[in-house]
């Protein structure tokens, strides 16, 4: 049984880590960077 997940635009997964305390720094090419505190992460599209 397959699992079906829903298609996210980038904007819309940058909304949902931001419900959860995580803040857009920059953007270099397709590379969303997030930080929440002392963490980070990278969003590729």
């Amino acid at each position: 049984m397959a699992s079906i997940l829903p298609v996210l635009s980038g904007r819309e997964v940058v909304a949902v880590f931001e419900k959860f305390g995580w803040q857009f720094i920059r953007q270099s090419a397709s590379h969303m960077i997030m930080v929440k505190k002392g963490e980070m992460a990278t969003l590729y599209q």
